[in-house]
Formats: C-alpha cells, sequence, structure tokens
C-alpha cells in the first residue's frame, strides 16, 4: 500500500507533464504483476510445522521454559514472527521473532511464568510470515491443545524433603532436643561428643571395641490434620501471592514433614461449608494425592465458617490427631461460636492455629505519628492490636495455642511446632 502510494504520487506529478495514460496503466500493470508473484512465493501452510512441548505440570510463579519446534519446508527463506496462546495471566514473552532457511528446522524456546493456580487450556499456535519481497504477510495457525496444570510453589517442601535439618537450621529456628531414652528404637551409631552415656550400648561397644550409643526417635503412626481456611480473609494480598497461597504451600511442607515420618495426615479445605475433605493415610506417595485435591482451592467471597469445619471435624476425626489450623487469627477472634466446639475438641486433639502477621496493623501502631491524622491512625492501630494480644490470651488460657508469623516463615513456623510437638511427646 506504502509504494502504491508512492506511486500514484508520483504518476499524479507526471501527469503534468505530458504522461499518457497508457503508460499509467502499463505501471500499475507491472506493479501489481510484481506484487502478484510475490503473493504466490509465499509458502503454504502444508510448508510449514509447529509443533510445542510444555511441561504439563508447573509451579505457580515459578519460570519455566516451552519450546516450539518450527520446520520450514519450502524453497524460500523466512521472517516470522510466532505467538503462543498462553492464557492472560501467563506472562506473554511475544512475538518470537526470527529468521528460518529454507529447508531447515528450528528450535525455538520462550520463558513464561504463571501466577494463578488451576488448569489451563492452550489450543493455537500463530505465526505471520513475511514474502520473499517483502510485499506480502500471511498469518495463520495451528491446533495445539494441551493442557497444564499450576500447582503451588513446593521450593519449601522439596528443600525439606532433601535435608530437613539443614532447612529448619538455615531459618533460624532450633529444634527442641528430644528427651533421652524416649520414643521408638531407630538405630546404634558411633558415640559422638554430646551424647547421653546413660544410652550406651555396652554390648555393641564390646562387640565392635568402639563406643557405641543408641538413637530413638518419636512413635511413628501420629495423626495430623489440617484445616486450610479458604474464606474472604484469606484472599488479603500479600508480598508475593495472597494468604491462602501461602497457608497452601505451608500445609504442603507439613504434609511432607508429617509422612516422611511415618505419620497420617487429613486435610480438610473449608469456607462457609466443607469443600475438601482427604482421609488420612500415610506414605510419600498420600502426598501427591493430597496436591491433585488441593492444588486449585480459591478464595471465596464469604466468611468462613469456623463452627460448621469443627463439628464436621469431630465426626471423622475420632482418633488423637494434632490439629493445624490455617487462618487469619484477627477474623477468628470474633468467632464465640466456635469456642464450644473447641473445647471439646481440646479434650482429645492437640490444637494450633497459625496466621500471617497484618504489616499494615504493626506498621500502623510503630509508626512516629507528625500529624493529628497520623496519631489518629497510630491510636486506632495500637487498639486493634491491643484486642487482639487481649483476646488470644483469652483463647490460650483454654488451651489453644495461636501463632502469628511474617509471611516468609509460615512454613517453616508450621514444620517446626510439628517437630517440637512430637519430640516432646504432646501429641
Amino acid at each position: 500500500m506504502l509504494i502504491l502510494t508512492s506511486v500514484s504520487f508520483i504518476l499524479f506529478l507526471a501527469s503534468f507533464f505530458g504522461l499518457s495514460w497508457p503508460w499509467v496503466l502499463i505501471i500499475y500493470g507491472l506493479l501489481l504483476l510484481i506484487s502478484f508473484i510475490d503473493l504466490v512465493s509465499l509458502p503454504s501452510k502444508k510448508q510449514i510445522k509447529l509443533t510445542r512441548t510444555i511441561s504439563d505440570k508447573v509451579e505457580r510463579n515459578l519460570p519455566f521454559e516451552t519450546s516450539v519446534h518450527f520446520k520450514n519446508e519450502s524453497a524460500v527463506e523466512l521472517h516470522y514472527q510466532i505467538m503462543d496462546s498462553l492464557p492472560q495471566s501467563f506472562e506473554r514473552p511475544f512475538p518470537l521473532s526470527g529468521v528460518i532457511e529454507a529447508g531447515m528446522a528450528r528450535r525455538i524456546m520462550y520463558e513464561t511464568k504463571a501466577p494463578v493456580r488451576g488448569d489451563y487450556q492452550i489450543d493455537h499456535l500463530f505465526i505471520r510470515y513475511r514474502s520473499k519481497i517483502g510485499l506480502w504477510n500471511k498469518q495463520t495457525y495451528f491446533t495445539e491443545p494441551q493442557s497444564v496444570k499450576v500447582i503451588p510453589d513446593i521450593t519449601e517442601m522439596k528443600a525439606y524433603l532433601e535435608s530437613a535439618q539443614r532447612y529448619l537450621v538455615d531459618e533460624g529456628v532450633i529444634i527442641r532436643k528430644q528427651a533421652s531414652g524416649v520414643g521408638e528404637f531407630s538405630k546404634v551409631r558411633n558415640y559422638v561428643v554430646g551424647d547421653d552415656p546413660r544410652m550406651i550400648n555396652w554390648r555393641q561397644t564390646a562387640k565392635l571395641r568402639e563406643v557405641m550409643t543408641n538413637e530413638y526417635e518419636p512413635e511413628h503412626g501420629k495423626y495430623v490434620t489440617l484445616l486450610i481456611d479458604c474464606g474472604r480473609m484469606m484472599g488479603t494480598e500479600l508480598k508475593q501471592g495472597n494468604r491462602l497461597e501461602k497457608a497452601i504451600e505451608a500445609a504442603l511442607t507439613v504434609t511432607a514433614a508429617a509422612l516422611k515420618k511415618g505419620d497420617y495426615v487429613a486435610v480438610i479445605a473449608f469456607s462457609k461449608n466443607v469443600k475438601v475433605y482427604i482421609p488420612p493415610a500415610k506414605g510419600l506417595s498420600h502426598l501427591q494425592t493430597i496436591l491433585n485435591q488441593i492444588y486449585d482451592l480459591q478464595v471465596e467471597a464469604v466468611e468462613s465458617n469456623y463452627a460448621e469445619v469443627f463439628h464436621y471435624l469431630q465426626t471423622v476425626q475420632k482418633k488423637r490427631s494434632l490439629i493445624l489450623l490455617f487462618s487469619d487469627i484477627r477474623t477468628f477472634l470474633y468467632e464465640e461460636n466456635a469456642l464450644h466446639y473447641l473445647s471439646q475438641i481440646r479434650r482429645r486433639h492437640r490444637f494450633l492455629m497459625i496466621g500471617i502477621e497484618d504489616q499494615t496493623l504493626n506498621r500502623g501502631a510503630q509508626s512516629e505519628p507528625n500529624t493529628v491524622m497520623e496519631a489518629m491512625t497510630k491510636s486506632m492501630a495500637q487498639q486493634q492490636a491491643l484486642f487482639k494480644r487481649r483476646e488470644q490470651n483469652r483463647w490460650e488460657k483454654q488451651g489453644l495455642e495461636m501463632l502469628e508469623v511474617e509471611e516468609e516463615h509460615i512454613a517453616v513456623a508450621a514444620v517446626s511446632s510439628y517437630i517440637n510437638m512430637l519430640n516432646r511427646g504432646l501429641i
């Protein structure tokens, strides 16, 4: 169009100098002929092949690579632009531009990440390529239906499975040492400085002529029940994701820790009513079952019904267990109806609630006011903080433990609390 416009302008000027109509028609005819030849030289869709290779399971908000295999079976060089039909929530580093020679194949890589969990369908690959002279572009698409499952970020869970002690120590958590001789016998090992001399195995020491000691570990087969709140307040945005995202990631890490130690793990997700119930089971294979059930949990715009879930818990969990509730503590403190159920639950189970600190409230309570408005804001923040502390103390006097931590440390706090209770024989 640009060339036709330019030629038309030149011919218009030339008409004032006596350019005849036959010459005008001849020039236009040559342009159309060149354009037609350039159009015909474009490869057909059958001469181009596009296929996509993408992982069927990716972790939330972690970059992953996808490859597009491009094969040019035509006899001409192609200047191309490729776009993939990724969902809108994915990062979209398009278009992918480049040149591919005639008869060649190329693997084109691009990196993306998915910030929202769930199931996604990716259907088409779009390509636009230029003709040899460059007068025409042709656009087409290839149908490549593939499904992608975006699961929670399990980085911390992997870190624990690789090395439990290193995972906890790196975060600055000190695990209470288990009482000597308490628990199940694990193995006999070499005595090291600091071991309890009363645990020396004299029979093995005499046989091997090396000082050997018995090692004990907590009893296996304990029950751990994880309650995940999916109510309105769990949608509060944090530095990375929201409260529900952090709760799911922490729950998966605790699950890995408990299953690795041979304990039984059950999971209940709830909001207004119970959404997911996974019966207790042991073995690391159960971890995949839990992940498949809770990976797509979403926040619901309703208030959480704690009384409903505690009543349901009493009907499905008869054996003594450690109950870990991941929720918003400030919202929970207003639930007087839940206290009756919790008092009954406490008689049989060990209860611990874990929440994420409200950084906005903390900053407001610790700020230095310079104006009347800032002073009022600080006083209101301090009032809310005092109310929460007072109510939290009242609930803890009933034997219901509560713990608030920063969002970065919720998984570590949950795992260390579980191990501490296990080592102290509280479960």
